[in-house]
């Protein structure tokens, strides 16, 4: 009985082929590519179908299952995989040569060879000179032969790698499953480092063996992959690839060729064959006719001028920038900046930067000249560009170093620098990078640094870098100098501290704390003790730090403890981790009494939801202390997501006053009696923590700026951020490859200011936030003689603006706070596409658009009783 037998004897892995003997083989493979939930019916793809014979060469006398077979493919077909209209097949009247062509049809019904041992390709021959897609598309076909007998795990190499599978035997049929995430291949692909942000996959990969009377029946494997983006999970694509492997008869075949080994039988059949290996190759895409980058640039700059950066069009033209930068060299991308106008040029340089290739970095570091002042709007674009990569490397981090030691004509840049560094420290250490040699470089230095100077500046430099660097050796120090002196030491580090996974927070830290938020040791001034009370309230509060907090409530000066009456509220509200301790410090009557909890003032802490979806959820909160006298001396507001049990800072516009006093001939609180007059702003932005901007300092340059106040915000940051970005390469089964690229951009300004109105005895503080954000997701199934695949998308444009207006011409002072969203578009659409070299297509579009109306965000009710009271009052 001529069988192709599946050994069962012990020892017997795989099948073994008898001598003389042909066997013929049906084979099928194909690709589809739709939405998560697509059905078979909607998708695009193709399908391959042939026939397929098997030989057996030679086999090891001293072994059966160590065994050289010969496959040929012949009566190759491609059609659809969807059932279509003539019009709309992209196949119909194709034939199989006319696809593929004369040479690459032959290369692929050319006879190869396949070295089975014990069941497993050991190797794989065929013509060194023959197409890569072709030989990895009979590496495809060949891993249908390779099976095992009895159940286990093991690690094998095959078409897509070197992977572990496990196999599961039952009477009658095999079953083996690929654990896809285990696959090691050469190419890897990246992804963001952010969760929140990135692109989350399901893979699966089954192959069926039917085995009757102890031989290969048939043999049909389905692989699914499927691609999401976290945030919006509708935001998805499919790819599913089937194989199908079929005996259909066997005949008298050749018989088996003498030889010692496999090399020397190879050789005498076939010189021209080669052991290539069974592990996929790379098929380098040919792209003809498309545009060259300075092309596409000449194309998109009108996009990259500011006036379109509060449009869809700015981030969707940024993202196809960057894709055409991936794959160009330094001097094309030089020719793209030298060739910008001076408008659009920052623009141009975020693009460049988040590109992030050799090639870009190269282009940047030439074209930027940190000795040159005219430059200080470029060189900081580069930084922040740095700093929120979204897969820096080491060699951007060794860029910086550099930087840092060649000649910098701007201090502010210098310090941009040295954040920044902190930053990429954070990002390549996530990636299990930080014995780098740069980053042990850069972790020395700024973990050295605040106690290496005494000049102010240059302190919070070094702090600030560290509190991006969130290195769990920086909060020995952040618990030093949250004790300082200096009132900016002490805010830079508790807010630092408060970024902290809770279980680094020591018991020793949290005494630091509370002993700043007490005054154990010295006096502190308002802001830093608030900080200190944001610290214990997030880091697992003891029931007696609690209800110490309670109890110093009443004692505190005027605002501060209305500040702090707010948090409790607003933790027991928003239902906050501490919110469970809280209330049961509340039960005791001494710490929850009508005198505590009646203190008025202005100041205020409220947390709400900006949006909830089944994917992620949107929070905010703002948190206004002002002085005794009603100026404003700190506005913090704060936008965080969340998804899939990950949280992302998405944004913190932190304003600072100080020594405001003397305008208003007012007394200053306790601690604060020397402050110098200052007012500023600082910005963290995607968990990146930014140079923070001064709106003046000192006296004479507060009274000169009170003077041409001209109500126009400062600018904070303003630029294309690129947030989502995943690529992967998909090494299907069969042989043929998906690539899948997800990138999100994001434009935005921000901007505030702070007005103060001796006429009208009125202060204003505004945060405006502007962005436009566009995600695309492209997975394509691109072989050389046919290309399927489709783009998921979505946009939208939105403006968040945040007003507080103090009103102290009279006493208590009116203070109201507004934070408003606008209305804004959205839009979703899908495009499913395939196409031949020939220029023949097909495409399918879907989408929707809608409206989505503005609101102002509510706070307590005590603002909107305020607001009504100013308002009035302007009348």
């Amino acid at each position: 009985m001529f069988k192709l037998r599946v050994a069962q004897c012990a020892g017997a892995a795989g099948p073994r082929l008898n001598n003389d003997q042909l066997y013929k083989f049906s084979y099928t493979t194909e690709v589809l590519v739709d939405r998560a939930k697509g059905s078979k019916d909607g998708s695009v793809g193709y399908r391959i179908s042939s026939d397929v014979d098997v030989n057996l060469v030679w086999r090891d006398p001293s072994s059966k299952d160590d065994q050289l077979i010969q496959l040929v493919i012949s009566n190759v077909k491609i059609e659809n995989v969807a059932q279509r209209s003539a019009k709309k097949n992209i196949f119909q009247g194709a034939t199989t040569q006319s696809l593929l062509g004369e040479n690459k049809l032959a290369a692929l019904e050319r006879p190869f060879m396949v070295h089975l041992k014990n069941g497993k390709v050991s190797s794989f021959y065929c013509y060194k000179a023959e197409p890569a897609s072709i030989k990895n598309l009979k590496r495809g076909v060949a891993s249908l032969l390779q099976v095992q007998s009895r159940s286990g795990k093991v690690i094998e190499n095959d078409v897509s790698g070197r992977c572990t599978v496990e196999y599961k035997a039952a009477q009658g049929q095999v079953t083996r499953t690929k654990a896809l995430e285990t696959c090691k291949t050469a190419e890897t692909g990246f992804t963001t480092y952010i969760q929140v942000l990135g692109v989350s996959g399901e893979s699966s990969s089954v192959t069926v063996f039917t085995l009757e009377d102890g031989f290969i029946k048939s043999a049909t494997a389905k692989e699914t992959h499927i691609l999401a983006v976290n945030a919006r999970r509708t935001t998805a694509a499919k790819i599913v690839s089937r194989q199908n492997l079929t005996l259909v008869t066997i005949e008298t075949g050749p018989f088996e060729a003498a030889g010692k080994n496999v090399a020397s039988v190879v050789k005498s059949l076939d010189e021209k064959l080669y052991a290539v290996g069974v592990t996929a190759e790379k098929v380098k895409s040919q792209c003809k006719g498309c545009r060259s980058l300075f092309e596409h640039w000449q194309e998109v700059q009108k996009q990259f001028e500011p006036d379109s950066l509060s449009k869809a069009i700015a981030p969707r033209s940024f993202l196809a920038l960057i894709q055409s930068m991936r794959k160009a060299s330094k001097d094309e991308i030089l020719q793209v900046l030298k060739s910008s106008t001076k408008t659009a040029l920052p623009q141009v340089v975020d693009a460049v930067t988040s590109s992030q290739t050799p090639a870009s970095l190269d282009a940047m570091l030439q074209f930027l000249n940190f000795a040159d002042p005219k430059g200080l709007v470029l060189q900081e674009r580069f930084l922040y560009a740095c700093g929120f990569a979204s897969h820096p490397n080491e060699r951007m981090l060794q860029a910086l170093v550099d930087i840092s030691k060649g000649k910098i004509v701007s201090n502010d840049i210098k310090e941009s620098v040295v954040i920044i560094m902190g930053a990429l420290v954070h990002k390549l250490c996530q990636k299990g990078g930080c014995e780098l040699p740069t980053v042990v470089e850069v972790k020395k230095m700024i973990l050295e640094g605040p106690d290496s100077t005494q000049v102010e500046s240059d302190v919070q430099m070094y702090l600030l870098a560290l509190k991006n660097s969130l290195l769990p050796e920086a909060i020995p120090l952040f618990s030093k100098y949250a004790e300082s002196e200096v009132g900016a030491y002490c805010t830079i580090s508790l807010t630092a501290l408060q970024r902290y996974d809770v279980a680094l927070i020591t018991d020793e830290v949290k005494q630091t704390v509370n002993r700043v938020y007490h005054q154990n040791r010295r006096v502190y001034e308002k802001n830093v003790r608030a900080a200190a009370a944001d610290v214990v309230f997030s880091s697992n509060p003891s029931y007696m730090e609690v209800k110490n907090m309670l109890l110093s409530i009443g004692n505190l000066p005027r605002e501060l403890n209305k500040y702090m009456l707010s948090k409790v509220n607003d933790i027991l509200h928003f239902e906050m981790p501490a919110s469970k301790i809280l209330r049961q410090a509340m039960k005791d009557m001494i710490s929850h009494n009508y005198d505590r909890f009646s203190k008025v003032g202005s100041s205020s802490a409220f947390s709400g939801f900006m949006a909830r979806t089944a994917d992620a959820t949107t929070t905010y909160s703002l948190d206004i202390l002002y002085s005794g006298s009603g100026v404003l001396r700190r506005s913090n507001m704060n936008i965080y997501g969340a998804s899939n049990g990950a949280t992302l800072h998405g944004l913190q516009v932190a304003i600072e006053a100080q020594g405001m006093e003397s305008l208003i001939a007012a007394k200053p609180d306790e601690g604060e009696e020397d402050l110098e007059s200052f007012a500023g702003m600082s910005a963290l932005l995607f968990d990146v923590q930014l140079r923070p901007v001064t709106f003046f300092k000192g006296y004479s340059d507060l009274m000169s700026k009170m003077f041409s106040m001209s109500g126009e915000p400062m600018n904070v940051v303003k630029g294309l951020i690129l947030l989502t970005d995943h690529s992967q390469v998909i090494q299907l089964q069969s042989g043929l490859k998906a690539n899948a690229e997800f990138q999100g951009g994001l434009a935005i300004d921000i901007s505030g200011g702070m007005e103060v109105s001796l006429w009208y005895r009125e202060s204003k503080t505004s945060v405006n936030n502007k962005g436009a954000m566009v995600v695309t997701g492209n997975v394509t199934v691109d072989m050389d003689f046919v290309r399927t695949g489709m783009e998921v998308s979505f946009e939208t444009e939105a403006s968040l603006d945040f007003i507080t207006t103090v009103q102290f011409s009279e006493y208590p002072f009116l203070v109201c706070m507004q934070m408003d969203k606008t209305t804004f578009p959205f839009s979703e659409s899908l495009t499913k596409y395939e196409s031949l070299p020939s220029g023949k297509s097909y495409v399918s579009r879907r989408g929707h658009k809608q409206l989505l109306p503005g609101s102002e965000f509510p706070l307590h009710q005590e603002n909107s009783n305020m607001c009504k009271r100013v308002f009035e009052s302007d009348l």
